[in-house]
């Protein structure tokens, strides 16, 4: 029977934050698989004046305590874009770390749910850290690898939680492996040469001396690509910039094609190198030695091996040409010659059927799964 009372402190100074950031050691410390994240990113990350998500939403940080001792973490989240957008009373919880105690979720998860009920929300979904333009969702599949840059990752006991909290599934996302040992077949190579030669479709890595231009090219592309999907809210120029500032200091500007039609921006496609294989050797920390050890283990070839294709979109009016199949070819090929030898494309809608079957017919392989949880509030 439990004894201890489970107090819920809400972060106000410097030091609720560090605790914030650094108790997810306390959680993953024995498991080879978790990649800490940079302690400096995340202090700007959750900066609000350093971080242009705050700008058109409300969060709030707590901390459940137990015994003077830091058990567990939440956020709650307010997005008036997403309000607006999908046209749904919604919000979010993220950021969830916990100890392996039911009764320690179930506070916080009703600390967040009660908070989201006084701003008028009819939904609680999560996690979302902070929304769809981030990480999101929990593992539900695939526990035996590191997740790759930008995706989630938590112990298995955190999906009992959710199903005995009363949560159910939202949506589910999908992760896909490609392995340089398995390229797309022939026949879709020939398909992808046939699509940019028939089809007038000039496709180009970015240009990185003109990458104001190339961007405003990108950002054409985002925000119609993805305007019917599930949970997708376009972001603003200011966070858009933001992200491609973050970006920038990691991507392989091979890697990211832009399509052209007639010189119309068509669709983009985006991938970059798996920087989880340093950030998992460094605990979290570049200085003092860290960014030393961040850029020898960059500088050697054999510790990214890997890219993550972060997104690939087409514009409405040219997403009959076939142009992320020459995405998918054109990826492929070059980051083998880059030295690459696997790529994982996620995420994707478990109800993106075209995305899906694509991917099949690439001999991509399904291997890690995700879920958004939701609860009435």
């Amino acid at each position: 029977m439990k004894t201890q009372e489970v107090n819920i402190k809400q972060m106000e100074t410097k030091k609720d934050l560090m605790e914030f950031i650094k108790f997810p050691w306390k959680i993953h410390k024995n498991d080879k698989n978790w990649v800490p994240p940079l302690i400096g990113e995340r202090k700007d990350f959750f900066n609000e004046d350093k971080n242009p998500f705050f700008k058109h939403a409300e969060v709030v940080f707590y901390l459940a305590k137990e015994n003077g001792k830091i058990v567990g973490r939440i956020a709650g989240i307010v997005n008036y874009n997403h309000i607006e957008f999908q046209n749904e009373k919604a919000g979010f919880f993220g950021f969830f770390e916990c100890v392996e105690d039911y009764e320690v979720a179930k506070v916080l998860l009703d600390t967040v749910r009660n908070w989201l009920k006084s701003k008028g929300m009819e939904i609680m979904r999560g996690p979302a850290n902070f929304s769809s333009n981030e990480e999101w969702g929990f593992l539900v599949e695939g526990f035996d690898s590191p997740p790759v840059f930008m995706m989630t990752y938590n112990p298995k006991y955190y999906l009992d939680f959710m199903e005995r909290y009363g949560m159910r599934k939202a949506k589910d996302l999908y992760a896909y492996f490609i392995d340089k040992s398995s390229p797309p077949p022939q026949r879709v190579v020939k398909m992808a040469e046939n699509i940019k030669q028939k089809g007038g479709i000039n496709i180009h890595s970015v240009d990185m001396k003109n990458l104001k231009n190339e961007v405003e090219k990108i950002k054409t592309v985002y925000n119609s690509a993805w305007f019917q999907n599930w949970g997708f809210v376009p972001m603003t120029d200011e966070e858009f910039d933001h992200m491609v500032g973050g970006l920038k200091k990691i991507v392989d500007p091979h890697l990211v094609f832009i399509a052209e039609v007639d010189g119309k921006p068509a669709g983009f496609s985006l991938a970059v190198p798996d920087v989880n294989q340093v950030l998992h050797r460094i605990n979290g920390r570049l200085f003092p030695f860290g960014l030393f050890r961040l850029l020898w283990h960059s500088k050697i070839k054999d510790k990214i091996d890997g890219v993550r294709i972060i997104t690939m979109g087409v514009s409405p009016e040219f997403q009959k040409k076939g142009i992320d199949t020459v995405f998918y070819v054109e990826t492929f090929k070059v980051g083998v010659q880059r030295g690459y030898s696997w790529a994982e494309m996620s995420w994707v809608l478990e109800d993106n059927v075209k995305m899906n079957r694509i991917l099949d017919l690439l001999g991509a392989k399904l291997y890690k799964k995700y879920r958004i949880y939701e609860i009435e509030i």
